[in-house]
């Protein structure tokens, strides 16, 4: 059953909020006032409105911005440390402290999205990340790079949830696109932000400065996009309590999700590795120096990243599970192969390898999951999967930057490379032990409703407005 909401006049007191709930459900209209005519002003703004589908490739777009600004900064920091001459523990630290920050912000408001509407979280969320943007921009030494990726780390974990939960809303009934474009897009935006910032650091003016300064000019465009969305989930009146920091996953998806942490673990570890190690492992081991280097072993991964999970977007979930671990833990074989004999076609091979099957690994992870959640509560358990990635993608890669004080750089990634395929191993083992319920999750019929692959509408999805 649907709801409209007319606007934050619907939302006050009468349905028995607390005055803390009722001022946090109001927030809701915050941005709807921007386009929509209050008392005294002219009814102009519903001609402003964007179609759902416009809506829903804006947010595909502020996906893969998101993550072209998080990986853009990985070709500088060489740069920065030969001008500010730090250590690469300091790096470490940088890396660390935009994975914290977005962790604490995933597990404060991971979930807001659900109780006061997809579009305050997004419009918060673009605006904080064009701040991170101008710090990085205009920064002076190595405490703006730390206040540049705490910033962009708060905006990244409200932007989470929301963008993933408003795709599944706002795509067409009974399609998987929302899933889809959620991995293409994050992929797309890691790959184009490392090898575009190292194109930049070779060949354009001002390496430092440039690459942000076209980022805000991006931002601009999105946070007026974002005022003239439509909303796809109305508020609940529990804001206040989703403010408390926790992570849970729903009874229904519980075993599940316990059944494919590992697997979760073992791809966002490879991507930290590479994005926070990949292209020191370049220099180090590969005598590669050029900074479009650093850029091309991300691009590796994660560029074949995005092209399995669009070639593979109509596998059964089932087939996502099986044939994306194979390509996982045969490519990182032949990745540590390079790395052990030093020639880098090897680990470039390797590496794309590997990302053919994070892709479709990941994919059908987060199309089982979704699938199987109730719909007002999609946001929760993105937030509960996401919080598990992005601490798979953080610590064992702060860790493996401390080793580098005891071990060098091949023998740090060595270990790293076999960790992950320990893990990834173990998904495997234990979803072949849970097979038969497994089965029953993937589509053999019958299939729960909803079955995984589709989601079931969001009782509080607002209409659209035109």
């Amino acid at each position: 059953m649907s709801t409209t909401l007319t606007g934050p006049a619907d939302t006050g007191l009468a349905r028995g909020d607390s005055p803390v709930s009722a001022a946090a459900i109001r927030l809701a209209g915050m941005v709807d006032n921007v386009i929509r005519p209050g008392p005294g002003r002219p009814a102009r703004a519903a001609s402003y409105r964007l179609p759902r589908m416009a809506a829903f490739w804006l947010l595909v777009a502020a996906l893969a911005l998101m993550l072209f600004a998080s990986s853009a900064p990985s070709p500088l920091y060489p740069v920065y440390q030969q001008q500010w001459h730090y250590s690469s523990l300091v790096s470490t630290g940088v890396y660390a402290i935009n994975v914290l920050a977005l962790l604490a912000t995933l597990l404060v408001a991971g979930s807001l999205s659900d109780h006061i509407g997809r579009r305050p979280v997004l419009f918060a969320a673009a605006v904080t990340a064009l701040a991170g943007t101008l710090v990085f921009a205009e920064a002076q030494s190595v405490a703006w790079l730390f206040v540049a990726r705490g910033v962009q780390g708060i905006a990244a974990g409200l932007s989470t949830g929301a963008i993933s939960a408003a795709l599944i809303d706002l795509q067409p009934p009974g399609s998987r696109l929302g899933v889809l474009m959620s991995s293409v897009a994050a992929g797309a935006g890691s790959a184009a932000g490392a090898m575009a910032c190292g194109l930049l650091v070779t060949y354009a003016p001002a390496p430092t400065h440039l690459v942000f300064w076209l980022l805000a000019a991006a931002y601009l465009v999105l946070i007026a996009g974002v005022t003239m969305m439509p909303e796809t989930a109305a508020p609940d009146g529990r804001a206040l309590d989703s403010l408390i920091p926790k992570v849970s996953v729903p009874q229904s998806v519980r075993s599940v999700f316990r059944t494919l942490l590992p697997s979760i673990v073992a791809t966002w570890a490879l991507g930290g590795l590479y994005l926070s190690l990949g292209g020191a492992l370049m220099r180090a081991q590969f005598h590669l120096n050029s900074p479009l280097a650093g850029g091309l072993v991300i691009v590796a991964l994660q560029g074949a990243s995005l092209t399995a999970a669009v070639f593979t977007r109509n596998w059964t979930i089932e087939r996502a599970l099986g044939r994306g671990p194979a390509f996982l833990v045969t490519g990182v074989v032949i990745a540590l192969t390079g790395v052990a004999t030093r020639e880098v076609w090897l680990f470039l091979v390797g590496s794309s390898i590997a990302g053919l099957g994070t892709g479709p690994t990941f994919t059908g992870i987060l199309r089982m999951l979704t699938g199987l959640t109730e719909a007002d509560r999609r946001a929760e358990v993105i937030t509960a999967t996401y919080v598990a990635a992005y601490l798979a993608f953080s610590l064992p890669a702060v860790l493996a930057g401390l080793c580098l004080s005891r071990f060098d750089l091949s023998a740090t990634a060595f270990g790293y490379g076999v960790i992950v395929l320990a893990l990834e191993l173990i998904a495997v083992l234990s979803s072949a032990r849970h097979r038969g319920a497994l089965s029953t999750l993937t589509g053999a019929p019958p299939c729960p409703a909803p079955c995984p692959g589709t989601v079931a509408a969001n009782p509080r999805v607002v209409a659209a407005h035109a």
